[in-house]
């Protein structure tokens, strides 16, 4: 079974200068004609060089249909990684997609791991690929001695992410459950919270 619902055309570029009505409940932008559509409209460029990296040496571009209106219909999306060394993509998990992860350079310490708790996990090297099942939790970590670059490839153009510390300690969840959790003192909880509070 598909992710997303099968086109039933060759393509849909959104037609962003169509305005909605008060009435309308529709989210969805209707297709450009047809004869307005152009080849720039199937080129993306915005991953030449990698985005911003956060405090935990990791940088993200999420390509989806908002950013590269080619993709729209099309059942699929795809992301930039890059870890600096020693760096982190977290675990987390894309509730309505398969990934499939290429590593463009670098070595990577790459898993997940599945509903029965068995981590399923390798470092893996330029040229090489890893799939991590719709749905579970999956980690990247830099082991090499420079910056690496992973592509990721979705079957969903929505895929969705969330991030399990976030998830946990930026959600807003009790301290006592997060305590009873994981064996932790309020004190221990509360640190951990403090970094994933909005920075002013």
């Amino acid at each position: 079974m598909a992710s997303d619902a099968d086109p039933v055309q060759d393509f849909c570029i959104p037609n962003t200068n169509f305005t909605h009505t008060r009435t309308s409940h529709f989210h969805i932008l209707p297709c450009k004609n047809t004869a307005e559509v152009t080849p720039e409209d199937f080129i993306f460029t915005g991953i030449k060089s990698p985005g911003n990296f956060t405090d935990m040496g990791f940088a993200g571009i999420s390509v989806t249909s908002n950013t590269f209106p080619g993709l729209n219909t099309l059942g699929m999306s795809f992301a930039r990684a890059d870890l600096k060394k020693g760096g982190v993509n977290v675990p987390h998990i894309h509730p309505r997609a398969t990934e499939v992860a290429y590593v463009v350079k670098g070595s990577v310490y790459s898993g997940f791991v599945d509903s029965a708790n068995r981590v399923f996990a390798k470092v893996i090297e330029e040229g090489e690929v890893m799939v991590y099942p719709r749905g579970l939790m999956h980690f990247q970590m830099n082991v090499g001695k420079s910056t690496a670059t992973i592509v990721g490839s979705f079957n969903s153009q929505n895929p969705g992410i969330q991030r399990i510390p976030n998830a946990l300690f930026g959600s807003g969840a009790r301290d006592e459950l997060l305590e009873k959790a994981f064996g932790m003192t309020p004190r221990q909880v509360s640190t951990i919270r403090r970094k994933f509070l909005p920075r002013k």
